[in-house]
């Protein structure tokens, strides 16, 4: 464990390596307003810090750097809350007060606008939004394993989708699961009907149906096939380059083609659960960025997943103000979300 006198020199530490990128001597830390321990005594809490894995002592200078662990440490407890610029905070404003209607604007200028704030390079990932609700459904056997799934919405989009038939379910069962859909999800937007089916659907189908899980398969298969493919926006591509840990050209090229892979990206950053997170160096488990921090949030819908804001920096990232801004961003843009989604 460590004391409260290696925790504030960590800190200083910590600190003063972000914002300079210059390795850190105890004569450095000694100048430091808040401190008042002799030089001897922080060489040995360094010396102590460096043993227990929290800093590092590089080949070109006898000062320290933070350590995977050291960040993690201190963003794990170490923290502050940010307070934003008025300048940073009309910006912000800004953005939020456009019309409804320019809500892909505006998703895609919250990528623009994270990466001018952070200085780092930023993702935003969005589910296509689909405001329309479901007005009918019906599923029409066109042979013994084959129906087609007509789906109506309340806009006058008629959607058909050819669907399997799961063995052992008959045309009395399709029918039943027909009218309990058509009686629980009507009025559903199209992006919230997998959802609502978890919740409430799955109960009805093992009360009222013999073959439930037959019923629920092609159901899910259908509605899962009905969800768009998530968007990828970025900002400030580039601003890597700008960083000193990036001089080495070879390494930024083969982290900025690992970021272009929208596959990857995808499963990097698409998560439900709710708060910041923060992964650092290896813990993103990909080698192209092992030199880098990913500080992620989801933004939503009255709860329900609607995409996430991601921000790749060097591991000497200024932490406090960029989860600062990601998390008000996430919960402004859930609460435009929201408010679009009440309109309809």
């Amino acid at each position: 464990m460590l004391t409260d006198r290696q925790i504030q020199i960590l800190r200083i530490l910590i600190d003063d390596y972000i914002m300079n990128a210059e390795p850190v001597g105890s004569r450095t830390i000694s100048k430091r307003g808040a401190i008042n321990f002799s030089p001897a005594t922080i060489r040995n809490d360094l010396a102590d810090l460096e043993e227990m894995g929290y800093i590092e002592k590089t080949h070109s200078s006898s000062g320290r750097i933070p350590s995977e662990k050291g960040y993690r440490y201190y963003v794990d407890h170490l923290l502050t809350p940010i307070t934003l610029s008025d300048e940073e905070i009309e910006q912000l404003k800004a953005l939020f007060t456009q019309k409804f209607y320019e809500i892909e604007h505006i998703i895609e200028s919250s990528a623009v606008i994270l990466s001018e704030l952070t200085n780092y390079t930023s993702i935003v990932l969005s589910t296509e939004l689909q405001f329309a609700r479901l007005k009918h459904l019906q599923i029409v056997p066109i042979s013994e394993k084959t129906a087609v799934a007509i789906i109506v919405t309340d806009t006058g989009q008629v959607e058909n989708k050819t669907v399997s038939i799961p063995e052992g379910l008959d045309i009395s069962e399709i029918e039943k699961m027909i009218n309990i859909l058509n009686e629980r999800l009507q009025g559903v937007p199209l992006w919230d009907l997998q959802n609502k089916v978890n919740q409430e659907i799955d109960f009805l189908f093992k009360r009222y149906l013999r073959n439930y899980e037959k019923a629920m398969a092609m159901l899910l298969t259908l509605f899962t096939s009905n969800r768009k493919k998530d968007k990828v926006y970025y900002g400030g591509k580039t601003n890597i380059l700008s960083q000193p840990e990036f001089r080495d050209i070879e390494k930024v090229r083969v982290l900025l083609e690992t970021i272009e892979k929208e596959e990857l990206i995808y499963q990097l950053i698409r998560h439900e659960s709710d708060g910041v997170e923060v992964k650092i160096g290896k813990e993103i488990d990909i080698q192209a960025m092992e030199d880098c921090s990913l500080i992620t949030a989801s933004y939503s819908i009255g709860g329900q997943y609607m995409g996430t804001i991601a921000i790749v920096g060097p591991t000497r990232m200024e932490y406090k103000r960029v989860i600062g801004l990601i998390d008000i961003l996430s919960k402004n843009l859930s609460n435009l979300l929201t408010k679009q989604y009440q309109q309809f």
